[in-house]
């Protein structure tokens, strides 16, 4: 009986948190966006998106970014994953875990390193003009304009959740299937076509939809890059008249409802569309193994990827350890200087303290809500498992941006969230936006791992007469641990390098995240983008070191941590 109550409390207040930390905000923003100043409903300020020049030139900007952004990551990234799954090649394991390179630096920070490579006095310039490939005064500003700077920056470092879905989705197909494409003649690229992509589309577009959702609403690279003319930084510029102003509400609202009607459309278009895929005893099949040339494309095929996707890592490296990095090929006078100065910054040691404490309060929400989620729907029966197993899941689907735009207000006088003002302590609203967005990645480690674990050891405790909490904390616990330590590693790294939450709610130096620290530092003067490098270079290694223990934990499995 009190295993019944004790689950029903858990339920009703883990209900009772999405009600109010998620739905609510969200709620808001659409009440905003739908009503008009008397408070009925009204399309009225949706129209005038469209209507308004300004406002229909920044939403057409951001969903050409996106689509441009998720089809440059396909095409990355489903050539790669193939060659990956269809072939053993030289190095291919290194090869591999270098494709995840681009992921250990948020594009905001790789922006910075991109101006310093590509700009009009960038290095690549100045190897033309060494060349004589170009005359002094011809120099191009490869990031002039920025429409395609900021699409290149996010598709280098979205194309690994892509590949990660894809190779799994490929490691599933069951291979009498093209052996039988083959014995009707079907090969080549025509089987490919024909047979193992719609095989693996689920995949393509489970991850299709979170490159797509996250380059939509991307704020931070668009305003290192100074590209004013879409929706996440227009909303980003009203922030200060929510109170007077209801357009932000209009937008965040149309930028929510356009991301919910991607989600939906792969999750219920094309993620239900589910073929035969391969039983545990057929996973054995090895790839065909290369040798000469062929082995030879396959490898430069994939270091060519690689060396391009960290040109941002470079660019962030030169400026950081360079004292000077103008007009020149390679920086100028290596040296420390840089990191010295930054450390020395005002912003630079209590920002990172503060990211440690948020970051560790939302990863202990996260483990709370996340494991007893995971345990409902993978152990539970009763119909609030489906409940539970969505609300898990719909923070993918909902920007940052919106969330945090909800949480500003709500937080505005008046409302329910006016306690936790943002604009003089946002620990609360910060701590609370990381955790609902990295929730999901604690909720799918520890389903992998229930699923993963025999009920019939709960049993056995349970017959020797332990408790039913007991036997979960002594037995389940113990055998989920590494997938526990795997989706906390990553739900504390990436709650650690948040952007878009960090830049909306936190508006006091004293309490900047060190996202928000590296932007005021970019806008700096001077040493300033150089001191957001050495900064960046801090966050870059903390995440690879992450990154690189969830891969060691979780193996394979770690792609469904970027499903949607």
């Amino acid at each position: 009986m009190w295993r019944k109550t004790v689950f029903n409390l858990m339920l009703f207040l883990t209900l009772a948190f999405f009600l109010l930390f998620f739905f609510l905000p969200i709620v808001q923003v659409l009440r905003g966006g739908v009503t008009d100043s008397q408070g009925n409903l009204s399309a009225f300020y949706l129209k005038e998106v469209f209507l308004n020049p300004l406002y229909r030139e920044g939403l057409c900007n951001s969903f050409l970014i996106a689509l441009c952004t998720t089809a440059l990551s396909l095409l990355l990234a489903l050539p790669l994953a193939w060659l990956s799954q269809r072939y053993e090649f030289s190095g291919k394991r290194f090869l591999s875990s270098c494709l995840l390179l681009p992921m250990i630096l948020a594009p905001f920070v790789g922006a910075l390193g991109m101006q310093c490579i590509f700009g009009r006095y960038g290095a690549f310039n100045m190897l033309l003009l060494r060349l004589g490939i170009i005359a002094a005064g011809q120099e191009v500003d490869w990031m002039a304009g920025g429409f395609a700077a900021v699409v290149v920056l996010e598709a280098l470092h979205l194309f690994p959740i892509l590949y990660l879905n894809v190779v799994a989705a490929l490691a599933n197909v069951d291979p009498s299937l093209l052996e039988a494409a083959a014995d009707y003649g079907c090969v080549g690229f025509k089987r490919f076509w024909r047979i193992t992509l719609p095989l693996v589309m689920p995949g393509v577009f489970a991850g299709s939809t979170l490159v797509f959702i996250w380059s939509f609403t991307e704020l931070g690279t668009p305003l290192m890059l100074h590209y004013g003319r879409i929706t996440a930084v227009q909303i980003y510029s009203g922030l200060n008249e929510l109170g007077s102003n209801p357009m932000p509400y209009a937008l965040v609202a149309l930028m929510m409802l356009l991301s919910c009607a991607v989600y939906l459309l792969a999750k219920f278009g094309f993620g239900t569309q589910a073929h035969a895929m391969v039983s545990k005893a057929g996973q054995a099949a090895r790839g065909q193994r290369l040798s000469g040339w062929k082995n030879l494309l396959v490898v430069a095929s994939f270091s060519v990827v690689i060396l391009f996707s960290i040109m941002p890592h470079l660019g962030v490296l030169g400026m950081a350890f360079g004292k000077s990095w103008y007009r020149s090929i390679l920086p100028e006078s290596l040296g420390l200087q840089h990191f010295q100065a930054a450390l020395s910054h005002s912003l630079t040691i209590p920002s990172i303290a503060n990211s440690m404490r948020y970051a560790s309060l939302a990863l202990l929400l996260c483990l709370l809500l996340g494991v007893f989620i995971a345990y409902a729907v993978v152990r539970g029966k009763g119909k609030w498992t489906v409940l539970l197993d969505a609300c898990a899941m719909l923070p993918l689907a909902v920007p940052g941006l919106v969330l945090a735009f909800g949480y500003m207000a709500l937080a505005q006088k008046g409302h329910i969230f006016h306690c936790f003002d943002p604009v003089q302590n946002p620990t609360v609203l910060l701590v609370v936006a990381y955790a609902v967005r990295r929730l999901p990645y604690i909720v799918r480690a520890a389903a992998a791992g229930l699923q993963q674990t025999s009920v019939s050891f709960e049993e056995a405790a349970a017959s020797l007469g332990a408790s039913p909490f007991v036997a979960f904390r002594r037995i389940t616990v113990p055998l989920i641990a590494a997938n526990l330590i795997a989706g906390s590693i990553l739900a504390f790294s990436f709650s650690m390098l948040e952007v878009s939450d960090s830049l909306v709610l936190a508006h006091k130096a004293a309490f900047f995240p060190i996202t928000k620290a590296i932007f005021e530092l970019s806008m700096l003067l001077g040493q300033g983008p150089s001191l957001a490098s050495a900064l960046g270079l801090w966050t870059m290694a903390f995440l690879a070191l992450s990154m690189l223990a969830a891969s060691g934990l979780l193996g394979k499995s770690m792609g469904a941590i970027f499903k949607a």
